[in-house]
């Protein structure tokens, strides 16, 4: 089947068994597709942005312009800290413990937002990671008060030159930080561009042993 018409049909599938659902973005290219997808068929979901304050600045214009062009309803996550405050309490987390400044900034803010929803659309990819090579379109995400989402994710199967066909065809732009080599972003004291070009997250978090922020570190295979 092709992989546009496979997608959509998760989509719309998802959609009609759910009351309540939402999606994550980060504005990557793959995300892009997926509002893309999404908002064909519910121009209201919410889609959730994990403003951890440490974006590029070329995400924060890409996001307002992505807004502005396509009119979906942005809700921006925020930490209970401001980065300000938890550099003068902790330093710079960034640095010395990225895993609990990634709990601090982006799972304790999603985690507490998906609370209301009961499906979480994602941009997920297998071929992203290691981590995601086992990534099913349809899991069950279970967060640590115990409240279970359906979580899906259409484009698990997509290569990257799949994404950046759609967008090509949708003549929807894309973050310009690809044209500089990134092919994973994420914030910017913790992105570089790739060390392993098979491995797009090879740039985040490099030489610390790290692969995943751990909002998608949960649950279960559905």
């Amino acid at each position: 089947m092709d992989k546009v018409k496979a997608a959509k049909e998760l989509v719309q599938e998802a959609l009609a068994q759910s009351q309540n659902p939402c999606f994550t973005c980060s504005f990557q290219a793959e995300d892009v597709v997926v509002l893309h997808l999404l908002l064909e068929a519910k121009p209201e979901i919410p889609v959730l942005f994990l403003d951890t304050g440490y974006h590029f600045p070329e995400v924060y214009a890409y996001r307002d312009e992505m807004q502005k062009k396509l009119g979906f309803r942005l809700i921006n996550l925020t930490p209970a800290l401001s980065r300000e405050e938890q550099e003068r309490l902790y330093g710079k987390l960034y640095e010395t413990d990225p895993s609990r400044c990634c709990g601090l900034r982006k799972v304790e803010p999603l985690f507490a937002a998906l609370e209301a929803y009961d499906t979480w659309f994602t941009g997920l990819r297998r071929e992203q990671s290691p981590t995601r090579a086992n990534l099913k379109p349809l899991e069950e995400a279970i967060l640590p008060s115990g409240h279970c989402l359906k979580k899906v994710s259409p484009l698990w199967d997509w290569t990257l030159k799949e994404v950046f066909a759609y967008l090509a065809v949708q003549d929807l732009p894309y973050l310009p930080l690809y044209d500089q080599g990134y092919l994973s972003i994420g914030c910017a004291p913790c992105t570089a561009k790739p060390l392993d070009p098979s491995d797009p997250r090879s740039g985040r978090w490099a030489g610390k042993g790290k692969l995943e922020c751990g909002i998608h570190l949960h649950g279960k295979e559905g």
